[in-house]
């Protein structure tokens, strides 16, 4: 995984908007209707020759295909895997449920996009295999082939995939006697990706929201033991599925939920800290720039990261229109190298992705692109003051 001994570098969380051709497809296709693959296949690479030199223009060392291939983070699964069926209404967390002015503005403000869903996802109603072993081979090599194309040049690329945790979570089972079980059956499917990604040349991430945000969603109502028991479960069954995946080519990202939200029943950051450190991985990936979660950079001055771990600092919010200042991303790195202890191992990137389910992001496209030039900007000035 690069790092540098003379600047920060910088990254995004994955996704990225979706052109409005290809959103179209995949709204459609989510509501039951027959898309041609040919017209998807051909949207998708149009996509990816708009979205990947983008990063390039607004200065991302680190880039990826922003998820175009995909619908959404972790729904694209149930296409590439057997056992998925059906649907089910998954519940919104705790902090938004106790306030019911706050769900109606949040329904209104929703009622009228044209989106993919997360909350009306499939259910595990027999075996959990991997059926298309090139999918995610195709993936690289899209991805590869437009940076060639284009001449998109990145310091590194990655490419995403989804905890087998956020899976069991949100795609809920009923199927298999534990959850334990459904999570490992999740993560030797996944296993594919993984090493698949990796053996293209490819920087790992892990997307596990699970591992933060299910605190204050399925497990609201049980003791913290119960959700750190969960984390554990998720972590080990990851280091299992990485098996054959070396830890410096890894990045774990963890969240509250991608969403404009209250979050005051987010689990602390140093309340899981010590669950999360068992991953086998390079790099972290927390978000850091969030009205919740921006103080919690001070966990990494009395539980550091091992000694061969980056933090990949969000220092952008995802879920909101206001582009952060260069000297406010800047100040913010600055605490944060101070806390780490050594500014080589600091990556700014944002809290999350931009769609995280097409359609459903909460950032205007020009808005985006904004943010991640102010992320530049404000690392380039952090550089210059800490090295």
């Amino acid at each position: 995984m690069e790092r540098s001994e003379t600047r920060i570098l910088t990254t995004h969380a994955g996704s990225l908007p979706r052109p409005p051709e290809l959103l179209d497809l995949y709204v459609r296709r989510a509501g039951g209707e027959d898309i041609s693959p040919d017209e998807l296949e051909q949207r998708v690479q149009a996509a990816l020759r708009w979205v990947i030199p983008r990063q390039v223009i607004a200065g991302v060392d680190i880039g990826n295909n922003g998820e175009a291939p995909r619908e959404g983070f972790f729904l694209y699964a149930q296409r590439r895997m057997s056992g998925f069926e059906g649907s089910w209404a998954r519940p919104f967390g705790r902090d938004a449920t106790q306030y019911p002015t706050f769900m109606s503005l949040r329904a209104s403000q929703l009622s009228n996009r044209d989106a993919v869903t997360n909350f009306g996802p499939p259910e595990a109603v027999g075996d959990v295999q991997y059926l298309d072993p090139d999918a995610a081979d195709k993936e690289a090599i899209d991805f590869r082939a437009v940076m060639k194309e284009t001449g998109s040049e990145f310091t590194e690329g990655f490419l995403t995939a989804p905890s087998p945790g956020i899976i069991a979570t949100a795609m809920r089972n009923r199927h298999y006697d534990t959850e334990e079980a459904y999570v490992n059956a999740l993560a030797d499917a996944l296993r594919f990706e993984y090493e698949a990604i990796v053996g293209q040349g490819f920087v790992l991430q892990l997307d596990c929201p699970d591992l933060a945000m299910e605190r204050h969603m399925l497990f609201a109502d049980k003791p913290l033991s119960e959700f750190v028991a969960f984390v554990e479960i998720v972590i080990a069954a990851i280091n299992r599925a990485l098996t054959n995946v070396p830890r410096d080519r890894v990045r774990l990202h963890v969240c509250w939920g991608n969403y404009e939200g209250p979050h005051d029943r987010d689990v602390p950051l140093d309340d899981i800290r010590s669950a999360l450190a068992a991953a086998d991985v390079g790099a972290f990936v927390f978000p850091l720039g969030n009205p919740r979660h921006a103080h919690e950079y001070h966990s990494f001055e009395h539980t550091p990261l091992a000694d061969d771990q980056l933090l990949i600092a969000g220092v952008i919010d995802t879920t909101s229109n206001l582009v952060e200042h260069p000297e406010v991303v800047a100040e913010r790195l600055e605490r944060i190298a101070r806390a780490v202890g050594d500014p080589s191992r600091v990556i700014a990137g944002t809290d999350c992705g931009f769609d995280t389910s097409a359609g459903m992001g909460a950032v205007a496209e020009e808005v985006v692109w904004a943010k991640l030039t102010s992320l530049a900007e404000g690392a380039r000035l952090a550089s210059e003051r800490l090295f």
